[in-house]
């Protein structure tokens, strides 16, 4: 069964061991454009139908170093790469790692470079988390919510599994207040540009 949080109740300090499930620079899939992804290790979601199970161990995989930062910067500097992609595991519950990488690309790149995350919270149950989740959050252009949800599971929808997640512009939902889907998603309500 897929487990529901509490508001706070699962917090990154609690469950983090700061490990790094794998990173795949120079990928199509992960978002738009050419993206470099990086997923980190630990989910408590546990979602049936996970496509990333193994990832969902918080011990799975190695340490994050700043090697593999200084790598990742160094890939996102191609001229053809859009940004960064944040999977897992869950990465709100990886904040410190995120939050320090998200901070030295917008450092670096302003947004020049874009920065997508997946979580299986919900935008409404972000808004009810702790400093630390907001705050990576508000480093992050887009961001795909919700719990993946196998009786939903629609392989035609973009860049999610399950048609009760969203694609949101993190962006301009802060500062409406309110959920604001991507303005390139496709098929928001079924429809498909052709």
């Amino acid at each position: 069964m897929i487990r529901n949080p509490l508001p706070q109740e699962w917090l990154s300090k609690d469950y983090s061991q700061h490990k790094i499930a794998d990173y795949k620079p120079y990928n199509f899939v992960d978002g738009e454009g050419v993206r470099c992804s990086l997923y980190v290790s630990g989910c408590l979601f546990a979602c049936p139908g996970c496509y990333n199970k193994v990832a969902q161990n918080f011990n799975y995989g190695h340490l994050y170093t700043k090697e593999l930062e200084d790598q990742i910067i160094e890939d996102l500097k191609a001229p053809y790469c859009q940004g960064l992609t944040l999977l897992g595991g869950e990465p709100f519950m990886n904040t410190e790692v995120c939050i320090s990488l998200c901070q030295r690309i917008r450092k670096e790149f302003g947004r020049d470079k874009d920065i997508w995350s997946w979580t299986g919270y919900t935008w409404e149950e972000m808004m009810l988390e702790s400093e630390d989740k907001l705050q990576l959050l508000s480093l992050i252009d887009i961001l795909v919510d919700g719990r993946f949800a196998l009786e939903l599971k629609d392989l035609t929808l973009q860049f999610r599994g399950s048609a009760n997640q969203r694609i949101i512009d993190v962006p301009k939902s802060l500062e409406k207040g309110e959920v604001v889907i991507w303005d390139k998603c496709v098929d928001s309500q079924r429809y498909f540009k052709l």
